[in-house]
């Protein structure tokens, strides 16, 4: 597994990102707390093998088996009953998170279609990105003659930064290759 990532966090960026938000204490810099990944599957109340093509996606991806998640409530215009299977998730810490990181960075995110960069503006208020993807074929993990349909996912990077401008400069330190506005 690559490590390197993380080593570039702790050797260059922690110190540089210290410096730049007039941080005193090396414990107030902005870190990576953990990243989620997330496929709905709205299909899989019709088609029971949705839920099985998507794990095994993620678990492809991830190198992690996700766990399935169950609908809250129950809505009538959705045909929706409470504890049906609706998608499934991977949480991602440590060694495997700053591998995925990597990964998604250099090689996934540049083999994505006209790609110009991500948006800067999907930040929610407490410092934490979400990033949309309309396909997992941009991951190299996954074979485009075993997919049986393309599926979107989201992907939630949780940070310890307590804004969004701390995020989004912790994040283009790493590489994240935010479109350029204007």
């Amino acid at each position: 597994m690559s490590i390197v990532m993380k080593e570039k966090y702790e050797k260059e960026i922690a110190p540089a990102l210290k410096d730049a938000l007039n941080l005193r204490n090396v414990m107030q810099v902005p870190r990576l707390e953990k990243i989620v990944l997330n496929i709905g599957l709205g299909e899989a109340m019709d088609n029971p093998k949705a839920m099985e093509a998507a794990t095994q996606d993620l678990m492809t991806i991830t190198g992690q088996r996700p766990i399935v998640t169950l609908a809250r409530t129950s809505i009538a215009n959705f045909k929706l009953r409470e504890g049906r299977a609706i998608g499934a998730k991977v949480t991602l810490r440590g060694a495997k998170m700053w591998a995925f990181l990597d990964r998604l960075i250099n090689v996934a995110l540049p083999r994505t279609r006209d790609f110009r960069g991500i948006s800067a503006n999907s930040f929610d208020g407490r410092g934490n990105y979400t990033l949309g993807l309309r396909e997992q074929l941009i991951f190299p993990e996954i074979v485009f003659d075993k997919i049986d349909k393309v599926r979107g996912m989201e992907i939630t990077i949780v940070t310890t930064a307590e804004t969004d401008d701390q995020a989004r400069q912790m994040l283009q330190m790493m590489g994240m290759p935010f479109k350029q506005e204007g």
